[in-house]
């Protein structure tokens, strides 16, 4: 969601006459698009920071700002802690990034700007392909009513507002007339989007249009909350024929102790149902998640209980993470926190288990013939061409980039870690 944040912020500067560099040296401004869901995102902005000092030192004129969650939540500090610092802009003002830039310009003061709006206008930010991307991100929704006590979306991206369903699918249509051939519709909980429109359009509907139009041969989405997993939207895995088989439903622990903790809304068993129905609707369905480690006050015995549930499940693949205090969460202030050593060695034990599961799965698919859109030339070899397949898998195989943008048949013949290799199948 960032980097489509990020893109659409380069999209208002070039409309302002600037171009972008990739030397930071050469740059007249310089704008970082921040994360805070994680303390290490924190620490590389602050580590950005301390080299851009020096920078506006040798170079005065240089404009610098700050936006997204990070400036959302630190505001004014920033300015006091880093008085190099030109603007601070929130989360719901990228759509004022060139007006706060010709403030700076003109009057040579910081501009500071982090208040919620009523209506998030960058939501509806048209940014078309570079550089022959058949790939592109849309938001659909922004923000989230969901409170987990270990999140600060809310707080920071306020609460959830959905774009009207004619607008996204304009979007949708244009960029398919550019040569977009896959959307990943973005949202921090996609599957509540609706809920605030006065229609009784939900995401099912949302993803039954994108499917009827012309150019689109794959729909994928992300993030969606269990709780949220509505029949409707599961259906729409075996009805929709470009939606992707491919579902990233955070789960966040196994013991139904510590999700209640997190205020998650779903126990254990509830979401094991979802992921067994999901299954029954499509089999070949890949089902990836997002696991903390060390939330306050998880014991040995509710860690197991999520190396039981992985065991059960088998993941396709995880993001995992150790959980971090964040300032005005309410599991900041809960007590019995985990040290950091043993918050490492469960996130070890588990990343392991995952790479084996991962592994295996993997290994299934030698022999069989995958779907492949073919994203260009590989970053490892410029003999070879690199794609997904329909379950997000990454697939590196010999050819050109004559074949960028094409939907081509692979047949897999080899099984790593994190990507598969193959060999073009002809029909």
């Amino acid at each position: 969601m960032n980097v489509h944040d990020s893109e659409k912020i380069m999209k208002l500067m070039r409309d302002s006459g600037y171009e972008g560099t990739d030397n930071m040296r050469e740059a007249d401004l310089i704008i970082i698009n921040t994360c805070s869901i994680r303390e290490k995102a924190e620490q590389k902005v602050y580590s950005q920071l301390g080299r851009l000092r020096k920078l506006k030192k040798e170079r005065p004129d240089l404009i610098i700002g700050i936006g997204g969650c990070l400036a959302q939540d630190k505001g004014s500090d920033f300015i006091r802690k880093y008085p190099f610092v030109d603007i601070i802009f929130g989360t719901h003002h990228i759509h004022r990034i060139p007006e706060f830039v010709k403030s700076v310009e003109s009057a040579g003061e910081p501009v500071i700007e982090t208040a919620f709006r009523e209506s998030v206008e960058s939501l509806d930010i048209l940014t078309l392909p570079q550089n022959g991307n058949i790939s592109s991100y849309v938001t659909v929704m922004q923000g989230c009513n969901n409170y987990c006590s270990f999140c600060v979306v809310p707080y920071l991206r306020g609460r959830e507002e959905s774009r009207a369903l004619p607008d996204i699918i304009k979007e949708v249509k244009a960029l398919a007339s550019c040569g977009i051939r896959e959307v990943t519709l973005l949202g921090q909980n996609v599957n509540s989007y609706g809920k605030t429109l006065v229609n009784d359009h939900d995401f099912a509907d949302l993803l039954r249009e994108i499917g009827e139009i012309e150019g689109i041969e794959r729909i994928r989405f992300t993030t969606s909350h269990p709780k949220d997993l509505s029949e409707r939207l599961m259906n729409c895995f075996a009805r929709i024929e470009k939606l992707c088989e491919h579902i990233h439903l955070p789960v966040q622990s196994g013991s139904d102790r510590i999700l209640g903790m997190m205020n998650r809304n779903y126990t254990s068993a509830d979401y094991l149902k979802k992921v067994d129905r999901l299954r029954s609707i499509c089999p070949d369905i890949s089902i990836t998640s997002d696991i903390i480690v060390g939330f306050p006050g998880e014991t040995d015995e509710d860690f197991q209980s999520t190396l039981d549930l992985m065991e059960e499940i088998r993941f396709d693949g995880i993001f995992s993470f150790k959980y971090s205090d964040r300032v005005g969460t309410p599991a900041a202030d809960f007590e019995q926190k985990v040290p950091e050593s043993v918050k490492q060695e469960r996130l070890r034990i588990l990343q392991s288990l995952q790479e084996e599961h991962t592994l295996e799965l993997n290994k299934e698919l030698i022999g069989r013939h995958e779907d492949i859109l073919v994203e260009g030339v590989s970053k490892n070899s410029h003999n070879d061409v690199t794609g997904r397949t329909r379950t997000n898998r990454i697939v590196n195989f010999k050819g050109d980039s004559g074949l960028s943008g094409k939907t081509v048949y692979v047949t897999i013949t080899e099984a790593c870690q994190h990507s598969l290799r193959g060999n073009l199948f002809m029909k």
